[in-house]
């Protein structure tokens, strides 16, 4: 047998289509993260007006007439921009780019592209319980396919690589997580771990996290000061976090998949009118607590800073508790709404508030160093996610780069893994793979 050298190894030099695959990728995330960026410019303006409205219409009950008056104006707008064919413009999107990927759906990339910018603006600004990924992924994945088609002149298989480069520069974009946004690809879109797909997928990601840093500078968009590790002591009672979030993720999944027929069932509103709901029912939110609104970034930077500032276990206990509940409900009537919005934050942010109720319970008991707070805000957040979306690496990447901190990679785990079983044990799903087939039916060819 003849001895190999190097030469007969190697691939010859620039024969590899690597270079033109990552630059089709970088040419995706720039357009996709300077859309993204400007997305999110947008809603944190409105978030910061939001801080200001609500103390006035607290103070000056009169000017409750003209926000009432400016609600339904932005239901008019939402209603005439989602129109009648609302397939592609409800909810996050996600379940629509996996129906296209499967051959189960098609999408006009540019109608999608202006009118979830816009939807996604009138929906989100005025403090629905809704996340600004969503729209961000599915716009993200309207350029990629739209710059496949008009500037690349993609076959259908390309196209739906480029299309993917989108997914991932759009959640990139959104959070300010290059990781996160290419596994998010991986573990819960395509499935699969294809050298070509991920390459350039990173490549999209990273670009358009570098023009959200030209808006938004280096700094995690959910930075949090964790200066301590969890004790071992603390480590049992990890496990009981984790089997009581992976019991609440099912329940998440369970009322979330039914939200739109209780919707209906219970409103009897025709489908124009639905949005006018929610879009009111904020009002009174906004009045009681203004850091419940949005996403929320608001709340959970809030709820760092609650011990230092609560009167006592028994306020603050209950205090979280009534932040539960007020968002739990209010996710479940902003998603079943026909209207677009994503679902990321708001589970953050349920389990952000899980992670604080067993922090403050652990620290009135003394079994936890109040010190410690912060950790357990950080785990609930990745765990519940984790088991909701069913993608722990997702979960840990997302957070690890929104905190910009790896100090709980190992308590994160513990959770996370505990919280995803507990899930699957009781019949939970991929949200977005039980969404799609909600939507679209089953896949016969899975």
């Amino acid at each position: 047998m003849k001895e190999l050298q190097a030469k007969d190894v190697l691939h010859r030099p620039l024969s590899s289509n690597f270079l033109t695959d990552v630059c089709k990728g970088i040419s995706i995330g720039l357009a996709t993260g300077l859309v993204v960026a400007l997305f999110r410019w947008l809603i944190d303006q409105a978030m910061l007006f939001a801080r200001f409205v609500y103390p006035l219409l607290r103070s000056q009950p009169l000017w409750l007439i003209p926000y009432l008056i400016a609600a339904v104006v932005v239901w008019g707008l939402l209603t005439l921009v989602i129109g009648k064919d609302q397939t592609d413009l409800l909810g996050s999107g996600v379940p629509q780019i996996e129906a296209i990927l499967k051959d189960q759906h098609r999408m006009k990339w540019w109608p999608v592209l202006w009118k979830k910018f816009v939807g996604g603006l009138l929906a989100i600004c005025p403090g629905l319980f809704l996340g600004r990924e969503g729209p961000c992924i599915q716009m993200g994945a309207a350029i990629g396919q739209g710059m496949g088609e008009r500037l690349f002149h993609a076959d259908q298989e390309e196209n739906k690589l480029l299309l993917s480069c989108g997914v991932a520069a759009g959640l990139a974009a959104a959070f300010s997580a290059p990781l996160a946004g290419t596994m998010f690809l991986l573990e819960e879109i395509t499935f699969r771990f294809q050298i070509r797909e991920w390459l350039t997928a990173l490549a999209a990601a990273i670009s358009a996290d570098l023009m959200t840093v030209l808006v938004y500078g280096t700094r995690p968009c959910l930075w949090l000061p964790v200066k301590f590790n969890l004790p071992p002591a603390a480590y049992p009672w990890l496990i009981l976090f984790g089997l009581v979030l992976g019991g609440l993720a099912w329940c998440y999944q369970y009322c979330l998949l039914n939200s739109r027929v209780w919707y209906r069932h219970l409103t009897h509103l025709p489908s124009k009118v639905q949005p006018l709901l929610p879009l009111l029912l904020v009002i009174p939110v906004g009045l009681l607590d203004v850091n419940l609104l949005g996403g929320s970034h608001m709340l959970i930077d809030h709820l760092i800073s609650l011990p230092s500032h609560s009167a006592g276990f028994a306020s603050l206990f209950g205090l979280l508790g009534m932040y539960f509940v007020v968002r739990f409900v209010g996710s479940m009537l902003s998603y079943g709404a026909p209207v677009p919005g994503g679902i990321f934050m708001p589970i953050l942010v349920l389990g952000a508030i899980l992670g604080a109720l067993l922090a403050t319970l652990l620290i009135h008991l003394h079994l936890l160093a109040a010190g410690n707070y912060i950790n357990l805000v950080v785990i609930g957040m990745a765990a519940y996610f984790g088991a909701i979306e069913k993608a722990p690496f997702t979960a840990i990447c997302l957070l690890t780069e929104m905190v910009g901190t790896m100090e709980q990679i190992l308590p994160i785990l513990i959770v996370t893994f505990i919280a995803y079983t507990v899930n699957d044990l009781l019949g939970g799903r991929p949200i977005y793979a039980a969404l799609r087939e909600e939507m679209f039916g089953l896949d016969q060819t899975s």
